[in-house]
């Protein structure tokens, strides 16, 4: 396979060297060993609004707030995968990161299917399970498959850098990446052998209210 695959990397935490860029870094090793060109954004500094529902983007394709946001969506859109990393805060992912997620994935017209997701969590101790989950829901409601690894993809560590003494952690990491590179690839082979899956159109809407 002659393809040069590449992915996405968007780290939620605010804190460059923290616990998220550990268990980034051993995905990007697996990545480089395996040839996959790689880009990591760091977000949690960034100054991220929200959403505000004003639907300008159905008709421009982008968000009518020119920041990193449009930016991601030139390298989603050129991307084989993506990975969205986030530390817990109360049970849930950096506000920041769920900002810029909604509205890149909401004003965002190009075709999602296929690419491969990866979501990574980490915490002190607990709300790992329910940020994970939090953070698939823009796969799975974007025709997107999910790369897993041997357990959930969380690590643990509260001191920056503290991540790397979680050795089942670090491994569950380069576990996923290498499981993401080969779906990623498996994935191509299908195109190339079997074609994409036909879609059904039209896309039924069904508002409960009527």
């Amino acid at each position: 396979m002659d393809k040069k695959f590449k992915v996405l990397l968007l780290n939620g935490s605010p804190r460059k060297e923290g616990n998220i860029a550990v268990a980034l870094g051993e995905m990007e090793k697996v990545f480089e060993e395996l040839g996959v060109e790689y880009e990591t954004v760091l977000l949690g500094r960034n100054d991220i609004r929200g959403c505000i529902a004003c639907e300008s983007c159905r008709k421009t394709h982008k968000c009518v707030f020119d920041d990193i946001v449009n930016e991601l969506a030139v390298k989603f859109e050129a991307a084989d995968g993506l990975v969205i990393a986030s530390p817990v805060y109360y049970g849930s992912a950096n506000g920041t990161l769920m900002s810029a997620l909604q509205r890149l994935f909401y004003s965002t017209s190009f075709d999602k299917s296929l690419k491969v997701g990866a979501s990574v969590v980490s915490a002190r101790r607990s709300g790992c399970t329910a940020t994970f989950d939090e953070l698939n829901k823009f796969f799975t409601l974007s025709n997107m498959p999910i790369a897993t690894s041997q357990y959930w993809n969380n690590i643990y560590g509260w001191e920056p850098g503290e991540a790397r003494v979680d050795a089942e952690g670090v491994q569950v990491m380069r576990v996923l990446a290498r499981n993401m590179v080969f779906l990623m690839q498996s994935i191509e082979l299908g195109k190339e052998q079997l074609g994409l899956p036909k879609p059904e159109l039209p896309r039924v809407w069904t508002n409960f209210t009527r």
